[in-house]
């Protein structure tokens, strides 16, 4: 497994080793004892399948809060994306800066996106679907979102925003600036 930390700490890409042979392949997307090996323990809980027709579709910028706040390991089984996360918690350095990463079926790669931060994705192919673990339950009266295009955040999405596909609740989710977080930055010690 090759994991490579991001500029904001706590979000890491996970490249999974690929075994193939003339049948495909076989890789193993999770082993809690070998990302325990490199300082990574989450206790994952409900896996989600999202699946999206058009290409850039966007969903998010999504988060759960507390009491049911989740940790997300998010991977690609058909077509690809780029994946996206925002740091969301106050008293950060790097509140609402982000980091994106094109996940892919061909690629492989992986995005850990831990509590405490902001989630979206754009798909850049038809028929892409989305795989990701939860380290909690969906909680309806907990969750939130951010506009995905909030110029504060400026995540560069590769496309005319305008012309992306969204839900009725994320084209009219706040902006950063005007949506309190129910997170705090708590320093490493």
């Amino acid at each position: 497994m090759k994991i490579e930390e991001t500029a904001l700490p706590g979000v890491v890409i996970l490249t999974p080793a690929r075994f193939g042979d003339a049948r495909g392949f076989f890789s193993e997307s999770w082993n809690d004892r070998t990302l325990a090996d490199h300082g990574i323990h989450h206790r994952f809980i409900q896996d989600n399948h999202s699946f999206s027709v058009q290409a850039s579709t966007v969903r998010g910028l999504h988060f759960q809060a507390p009491p049911h706040a989740q940790t997300k390991l998010v991977r690609c089984g058909r077509g690809a994306l780029f994946d996206v996360a925002v740091d969301f918690r106050r008293g950060s350095p790097t509140w609402g800066r982000w980091v994106g990463v094109e996940l892919s079926f061909d690629n492989g790669r992986q995005m850990l996106i831990p509590e405490g931060f902001l989630h979206g994705f754009i798909t850049r192919e038809p028929d892409t679907e989305i795989i990701y673990k939860c380290t909690d339950y969906y909680a309806p009266d907990c969750d939130g979102a951010v506009r995905f295009d909030d110029p504060d955040i400026g995540i560069d999405w590769g496309v005319d925003t305008r012309t992306v596909l969204l839900s009725d609740k994320d084209a009219a989710a706040p902006r950063l600036a005007d949506l309190p977080s129910p997170f705090v930055y708590e320093a490493a010690t």
